[in-house]
């Protein structure tokens, strides 16, 4: 079948034309007709019109304007968005995927949609009748009351475009955080905690009722930045929230919380959200009332014990039981806990490491550095960052860093910029040249600092790097690598110069001009840069 390819920015558009414009059924005839053959003599006119032919009961002239997709045309009596149409777009979109997996993913989106708008048609006039049940928060309203007047003012909220989390996320904060800016303390901070909360609950009914569809990649990718940023900012309000004044005068809305908390960590259901940092950060700051830590250790436990667990819910309740046993600073007892797990992530220990280096534990830090070791050989890029950063902190007290650099060696090529960047640091010229070589770094890739730095120290060192760097353009075979070669061959004649070697620069530069003589265009470069005859 012919195939004509449009830039992918159009392709996409059109995209949203099918999803939006077009209903089902005639999504389905019009992959059929594509399927059969019966698309033909697709042209590109004046970059913006597709023209094509397309065989039904008769053969029809179908016009699509890639510009104004309204102005889309079709000689059959269908009227506007036609089969035909669809046909003709299916038979676009053949150089970028398969057809039909597109049609599968255009009636998911527009189930979604369809079932959305029914929702919102439905509750609508129901929606207006409530608006005056629930009255705005109040300092002495529980705070059920209160998500429960968040979700009335976000209700059938949907969406509709990639960037609706963000928006719902800012919409959110502009419009409740504002009724309890005049609340006494500790009752304001705890409603602000509870905005966040609301976001974060949203966010995951968002990511699950949108995995099928056909933008969840884009939504997934927002839930989990807009969710970062919520627990950037729950982790920022809880060291302030005045626990003992809140389990004095607001028992009962502070004990609440902590079970609207213990529900969302301790389910193990998949969430784009990282429940369980929030609910150990919590209930670290409860060290001073082991009544309701035992009553919650307790809790946990029963929960342990009962019968055919699900792995990520047992997983959950371990990870929160081993976490009262880290607030008493038996990190081994955790960590024997922890053993348990069916699954490690490397993020969920992030914590331990980050109060670790504010108390200056560096030793605690350590510890558990080396538990993660395994489970950071497989972490995210970020993860692996992150655990970086916290050994190179850890390494600077201790007094020998032969554990780290062994680290560092056993995770390249992934650990290269950190290891780098220390070995430099610590002025190891020889095993940053070593690194260099063994990862096959070009100087014309480094930064010139860094070389600088090592030719002052002792330019005898750069010559391996240098000849490495030579031999590969070489081995390139083409013009622009071999002006690279003769770029490099300056820099290392001055080498030569500087160490005094100017003998050992000419049997060099002999032995490699013999040794490529074939290579006709190398030997045009030598000669430019008067290496040889």
């Amino acid at each position: 079948m012919l195939k004509l390819q449009i830039p992918k920015n159009r392709m996409n558009e059109l995209i949203g034309h099918l999803r939006d414009n077009f209903d089902p059924a005639r999504l389905e005839r019009g992959w059929a007709y594509y399927h059969k053959g019966q698309v033909a003599e697709l042209e590109l006119k004046d970059g913006v019109e597709v023209h094509a032919l397309v065989r039904g009961t008769k053969r029809y002239e179908v016009i699509l304007d890639l510009d104004q997709f309204g102005k889309s045309e079709c000689s059959c009596p269908d009227g506007d968005n036609c089969k035909h149409m669809a046909a003709v777009a299916f038979a676009l979109y053949a150089p970028f995927g398969r057809p039909e997996l597109l049609l599968q993913q255009l009636k998911q989106a527009i189930a979604v949609r369809s079932r959305q708008q029914a929702k919102q048609t439905a509750v609508s006039k129901a929606a207006e009748k409530r608006q005056d049940r629930f009255e705005p928060p109040a300092s002495d309203q529980a705070p059920a009351q209160w998500q429960k007047f968040f979700d009335q003012q976000f209700y059938g909220f949907s969406l509709g475009q990639q960037q609706s989390i963000e928006l719902f996320y800012s919409a959110v904060k502009e419009k409740l955080l504002p009724y309890g800016e005049g609340w006494e303390q500790p009752l304001r901070d705890l409603y602000t905690l509870h905005v966040l909360l609301f976001v974060m609950r949203k966010i995951e009914q968002f990511y699950q009722e949108t995995k099928t569809s056909y933008l969840s990649y884009y939504i997934e990718t927002g839930c989990r930045t807009v969710g970062r940023q919520c627990l950037e900012e729950l982790l920022r309000l809880v060291p302030r929230l005045d626990v003992a004044l809140l389990a004095e005068k607001a028992s009962a809305p502070w004990k609440e919380t902590l079970g609207l908390l213990a529900e969302a960590a301790l389910s193990g259901k998949e969430s784009p959200l990282s429940w369980s940092t929030v609910y150990r950060s919590v209930w670290w700051r409860m060290t001073t009332f082991p009544a309701w830590m035992a009553e919650e250790r307790a809790r946990l436990r029963r929960m342990l014990d009962a019968p055919d667990l699900m792995p990520r819910r047992r997983d959950a309740l371990l990870l929160a039981e081993a976490h009262f046993a880290v607030i008493e600073g038996d990190d081994d007892a955790a960590r024997q806990k922890l053993e348990g797990l069916s699954k490690r992530e490397a993020r969920d220990y992030f914590l331990y490491l980050h109060r670790c280096y504010e108390e200056e534990a560096w030793d605690r830090m350590l510890a558990w550095l080396r538990w993660l070791l395994p489970v950071v050989q497989r972490a995210q890029q970020e993860e692996l960052r992150q655990f970086c950063q916290y050994w190179m902190e850890a390494v600077q007290r201790q007094t020998d860093d032969g554990e780290w650099v062994s680290v560092m060696i056993a995770l390249l090529p992934r650990t290269y910029h950190f290891y780098t960047a220390y070995l430099m640091k610590a002025q190891r010229y020889k095993a940053w040249i070593d690194l260099q070589l063994s990862n096959r770094v070009s100087p014309l890739d480094l930064y010139s600092l860094d070389l600088q730095t090592v030719e002052k120290h002792d330019p005898s060192l750069m010559l391996p790097l240098f000849h490495q760097a030579v031999e590969r353009c070489i081995t390139e075979k083409n013009r622009t690598a071999y002006k690279n070669a003769v770029r490099l061959l300056k820099k290392l004649h001055t080498l030569y110069k500087k160490l005094n070697r100017s003998n050992d620069w000419d049997d060099f530069i002999y032995r490699l001009a013999m040794k490529y003589s074939r290579l006709r265009a190398l030997q045009e470069e030598l000669r430019k840069g008067k290496w040889i005859p």
